[in-house]
């Protein structure tokens, strides 16, 4: 059975959780087509206000990439799967970088080097390889990871048409319960949007906490409680819900 829409947010009481990509920007070939437009600024700053700052992205992104695409409109920001978190007094708590890093970042970029279509993105925190440029290639993609996976102490996030390997820790779970133990966010209902597998922690910590999991798209199973068909659909359940607040 399909997955009802969301009800309009009563901003008053939660505190709202956005993934980026696929959630609130569309997804692009190559990460670094994504940026940020004047209408998800104007809506992110809708959103602060009718909050009282309880908005936080959380995202894979690096933090530093974040806050290119967001224009500086979101404080509370964690990236690269809650290995950076950035509080909203402004304070950066930043993971130390596992050293097996390097062996990875090697070979991803050795097996890049001789498939040039693919995307290599290094996040500092992590290395990633993105095939949505060449999905032809999945299959090795995933045995490459899964097989530096198994050999290197570090933390396998297989993703929309990437793979991800990174420093241990973090998590979109933790982040966002990290969050809910600090002002302004404390005891707030917390509600997630997000639309792919790395998304799934931090849906199962806003149901553990009181709150609930909005997945964008169709991908099933989730832990989500309410789904939304694409960005679009977000853009326009978020600005109903900001406008309602500011009419109230």
């Amino acid at each position: 059975m399909p997955l009802p829409a969301p009800p309009s947010l009563p901003l008053t009481d939660v505190a709202l959780f956005l993934d980026l990509d696929g959630t609130l920007f569309p997804l692009q070939a190559r990460p670094e087509l994504v940026w940020g437009d004047a209408e998800s600024s104007a809506l992110l700053a809708d959103l602060q206000r009718a909050l009282n700052g309880r908005l936080a992205v959380l995202t894979g992104r690096s933090l530093r990439d974040a806050d290119r695409i967001l224009s500086g409109e979101v404080l509370a920001v964690s990236g690269s799967h809650g290995l950076e978190r950035r509080d909203a007094q402004g304070l950066a708590h930043v993971a130390p970088v596992h050293p097996a890093l390097d062996e990875a970042r090697a070979a991803f970029a050795a097996f890049q080097a001789a498939h040039t279509e693919l995307v290599l993105e290094d996040k500092g925190l992590g290395v990633c390889l993105h095939y949505r440029t060449a999905p032809g290639l999945e299959a090795e993609v995933l045995e490459l990871g899964r097989d530096l996976a198994a050999r290197l102490p570090l933390t396998a996030q297989p993703g929309s048409m990437m793979f991800e390997l990174r420093t241990p820790g973090g998590g979109k779970g933790e982040a966002l319960r990290a969050y809910l133990a600090e002002p302004p966010f404390t005891g707030a209902l917390p509600v997630f949007v997000g639309d792919d597998l790395t998304d799934e922690h931090g849906f199962e910590a806003a149901a553990a906490l009181g709150g609930y999991g909005v997945i964008v798209g169709d991908r099933r199973p989730t832990a989500a409680r309410f789904a939304l068909a694409d960005v679009s659909a977000v853009r326009r359940w978020l600005a109903r819900s900001a406008a309602g607040t500011v009419a109230a």
